[in-house]
C-alpha cells in the first residue's frame, strides 16, 4: 500500500501518516502498517514489534508520535438501551408449578346402535 498523502513524520523505516503508522519500504505492501484504530491495541503493536529486521528505535519513535497525534478515543457514551442489554438478567421468581390438566379421553362409542344408522363423516377438498 502506498504511503498516505498526509505525512506528518518520516523516519528511516517508519512514517506517521493520515492512515496511522506505515512502513516506508513499499515492497512490504502494507503488511506491517498499523491503522489509527489499532494504535492503542498493545497486543497488535507487540506483534508488529516482534517482526525480524525491524528498527526498534525508529518504530518506538513513530509509535510515540502517532499516539500523541491520534489520542485514544474515549469509549462512546452508552444509551440506556445498551446499558440494559449488558446487565445480567434478574433471576425469575419461583412460581408454584400449575396443576396438570386432567387427561382428555377420546372414545368412539356406538353402544346399542347399529353402525349403518350412525352419521357419516366425510372429508372433502
Amino acid at each position: 500500500m502506498a504511503l498516505h498523502r498526509d505525512i506528518f513524520w518520516i523516519g528511516r523505516q517508519w512514517a506517521v501518516t493520515g492512515f496511522g503508522i506505515q512502513a516506508v519500504d513499499q515492497r512490504l505492501r502494507g503488511v506491517l502498517d498499523i491503522e489509527i484504530a489499532r494504535l492503542w491495541d498493545d497486543d497488535f503493536v507487540q506483534s508488529r514489534r516482534a517482526k525480524p529486521g525491524l528498527n526498534i528505535e525508529d518504530f518506538d519513535k513513530a509509535l510515540t508520535l502517532a499516539r500523541t497525534r491520534y489520542p485514544q478515543a474515549p469509549e462512546p457514551a452508552r444509551t440506556p438501551v445498551q446499558a440494559a442489554i449488558e446487565l445480567p438478567p434478574a433471576p425469575a421468581p419461583v412460581a408454584p408449578s400449575p396443576k396438570p390438566a386432567p387427561p382428555v379421553v377420546l372414545a368412539l362409542r356406538a353402544e346399542g346402535r347399529l353402525a349403518r344408522f350412525l352419521p357419516q363423516w366425510r372429508i372433502r377438498r
